[in-house]
């Protein structure tokens, strides 16, 4: 069985900086892509970043390129959200996901494509 944990979560203001983290339990860690969606209230769940399993392949969301980075360390069975300049319109329940399918080469953007995922955590910007 899987677990994933999010943490690092919290009230930061417009224009700073936070980092996630999302610890996963298992031994196959490494051969599965991961991803970092989030959710508003009253909104769609929003596809954030995501993670080939070794790193090779990185995709972001529109509205966090250039002010977002994915990270994993294989040896630590964690994957990263570096969030920097962030906005109030960040404001989200953020969680991280693992692909279903083992080894793939390109980082899946619908959450369909995600079968194992955290509790989230908890992001609000303030103006």
């Amino acid at each position: 069985q899987v677990q994933l944990v999010e943490s690092g979560g919290g009230l930061v203001q417009a224009g700073g900086s936070l980092r996630l983290s999302c610890a996963a339990s298992g031994r196959t860690f490494s051969t599965y892509g991961m991803a970092w969606f989030r959710q508003a209230p009253g909104k769609e769940r929003e596809f954030v970043a995501g993670i080939s399993w070794i790193g090779g392949s990185i995709r972001y969301g529109d509205s966090v390129k250039g002010r977002f980075s994915i990270s994993r360390d294989n040896a630590k069975k964690t994957v990263y959200l570096q969030m920097n300049s962030v906005k109030p319109e960040d404001t989200a329940v953020y969680y991280c996901a693992r692909d279903r399918r083992p080894a793939q080469p390109i980082v899946a953007l619908t959450a369909t494509s995600y079968d194992y995922w955290g509790q989230g955590t908890q992001v609000t910007v303030s103006a």
